[in-house]
């Protein structure tokens, strides 16, 4: 149960699953701050977390939260781990009895805690109002202001209105989304100008209407970075998935002037996941947009730039710089790169997939479209880790998710904590030894072709929607010769750059490359781009880290 004011005012939010105790919070909270602030009110953590997302749908802000620390469900700061998310600028209290201070001061590690209070309180003129005063005007000072949410009209079927739907979503930028088959969409069609024959139609925060956007456009008027500020840095980061966010992390963590650059959005793979269970200290899972999120954010506090929908086509050696070309014909310099440009799921060949791309058949998670899966039924295509994590978070809105593996089972590719919850889920199929050889359909998927391996037998089967995950390539086309690659264009490092362990052909230092420098010195890969990686969030993280040091140990002796 959550209780609130009148609306139009920003909000203080309190919860304690003690209503006595609840209430005299949120009392003493109103005599002195409700003319105002709104004051809101719950019971429970759920319930205080459902009325948070409820205020970010309106746009309205958040400026304190206090929590109590035992309540049953989730703890206070579980609780304030979660509202983290959805309202990262507010300031953040819990309330413990004195047997709770070691929970409270291990809290600011884990959600960056502002303020602990013993309870009880009183007097509040004492013991609680001084730190709420000194919580808001922080908060007042700081960027707690928030964007405006962006209007998407499109159609459902719309290959390019799903891409502006992910691009938006995967770069945790607000947007509502209108068919143009609804009253309301017609309107803001109407509104804009527009006659619905050219889709999507994008309107900003200001009031601009964009008429099928192209990335670069559209990240430029939501707000995006863009356009470096600078000419030269200390590290350029390309690629914005684990390995890239680490790099960006530790690289401007430790003094060194960093870039980041992403050609779409960060989180890369890994940010289209919808739960990822085996990373380390997430005992729960997280999300791949909630850990991209919080990486974007912290290398952002700490300095780094993030440039998004800028494609690299050129990396090349002058002196002891690093240059980085982009498809526009600009550059920027460094004194070290590190390359962590990650992978991309391979195309279906399957006959009929290319052209239903976007309408029905989707790469990825594409979680913007799980929602429109209710009641339907699914197929996921692929029989790794990815594909699993896509089908269990499809089977919470589709009738059945059936997976398409080639193999016999499951078991060769995917974790085995993976597998068993595949088993136990009710409205989850497996089909071995089966591919599919086409995907029917005119504006959108209606049919697939599907054929068992062994025998050869096909078979139609109704579908509407499908998402692929086959096994994936590198983002490494560009790099041409720079680099050395191996036979698949995965990039080749440090002992694996020769037979013998030794310095690659042409290398012009006086030692051997370090473990993830590349065939040029000052170069660096991690991730899933260099040759034989281990395919794992926590290992990427740890090669992005790793690279840093590297680039340290580079640059001392340079």
């Amino acid at each position: 149960m959550a209780e609130a004011a009148d609306a139009g005012r920003t909000v203080i939010l309190t919860v304690d699953d003690d209503p006595g105790v609840s209430r005299a919070v949120a009392r003493d909270l109103r005599r002195r701050y409700g003319k105002s602030y709104r004051i809101v009110r719950a019971e429970s953590g759920p319930s205080a977390l459902e009325a948070l997302r409820e205020l970010k749908l309106r746009g309205d802000l958040v400026a304190v939260i206090l929590a109590d620390y035992r309540m049953p469900q989730m703890n206070g700061i579980e609780f304030l781990e979660q509202a983290l998310d959805v309202y990262p600028g507010a300031r953040r209290v819990l309330l413990t009895a004195y047997a709770d201070t070691n929970a409270a001061i291990d809290a600011i590690n884990v959600v960056d805690l502002d303020h602990y209070l013993l309870k009880p309180w009183d007097p509040p003129e004492e013991k609680l109002y001084p730190v709420v005063d000194d919580l808001l005007e922080s908060w007042r000072c700081s960027a707690h202001r928030p964007v405006p949410s962006t209007k998407v009209v499109g159609h459902r079927w719309s290959a390019r209105s799903s891409d502006v739907r992910e691009f938006l979503a995967r770069n945790q930028v607000p947007y509502r989304w209108y068919s143009v088959e609804e009253p309301e969409g017609r309107r803001l069609l109407a509104a804009a100008a527009e006659d619905g024959q050219r889709l999507p139609v994008v309107i900003t925060p200001d009031g601009t209407v964009l008429v099928e956007p192209e990335a670069p456009e559209l990240a430029a008027r939501v707000g995006l970075a863009t356009t470096p500020t600078a000419d030269f840095y200390d590290l350029v980061v390309i690629g914005g998935g684990p390995a890239g966010l680490g790099s960006a992390v530790y690289g401007a963590s430790e003094g060194l002037r960093t870039v980041l650059v992403e050609r779409s959005a960060t989180g890369g793979q890994a940010g289209q996941s919808s739960r990822i269970e085996n990373y380390l200290g997430f005992p729960d899972g997280v999300s791949g947009a909630q850990l991209t999120d919080r990486a974007r954010r912290q290398a952002s506090r700490f300095g780094a730039e993030i440039l998004t929908t800028r494609e690299v086509t050129g990396l090349e050696v002058n002196g002891g710089a690093r240059v980085v070309r982009f498809a526009d014909g600009s550059a920027i310099a460094a004194h070290s790169v590190i390359l962590a440009t990650g992978v991309q799921y391979r195309q279906l060949e399957a006959t009929g997939c290319t052209d239903l791309t976007g309408c029905g058949v989707f790469y990825g998670s594409a979680l913007t479209e799980a929602a429109a899966c209710q009641d339907h039924d699914v197929f996921v295509v692929g029989g790794a880790n990815s594909a699993g994590q896509a089908a269990m978070y499809l089977s919470r809105f589709a009738k059945s998710v059936t997976l398409l593996v080639r193999g016999a089972d499951l078991s060769a590719s995917m974790s085995y904590y993976l597998v068993q919850q595949i088993e136990e889920a009710p409205n989850i199929a497996v089909r071995g030894h089966t591919v599919v050889d086409a995907a029917h359909g005119t504006d959108r998927l209606e049919a697939l072709t599907l054929r068992h391996v062994g025998s050869g037998e096909s078979e139609r089967v109704d579908a509407q929607w499908m998402f692929v995950f086959i096994g994936a390539a590198p983002l490494t086309d560009w790099l041409g010769g720079t680099v050395a690659r191996d036979p698949r264009g995965f990039i080749l490092a440090g002992p694996d750059l020769s037979e013998d362990g030794g310095p690659p052909p042409g290398w012009e230092l006086d030692r051997p490359p370090y473990h993830l420098e590349t065939s040029i010195p000052g170069v660096f890969v991690a991730g899933d781009a260099r040759a034989e990686s281990a395919k794992r969030v926590a290992s990427a993280v740890g090669e992005g880290a790793m690279a840093v040091m590297l680039v340290h140990r580079y640059l001392e002796q340079s």
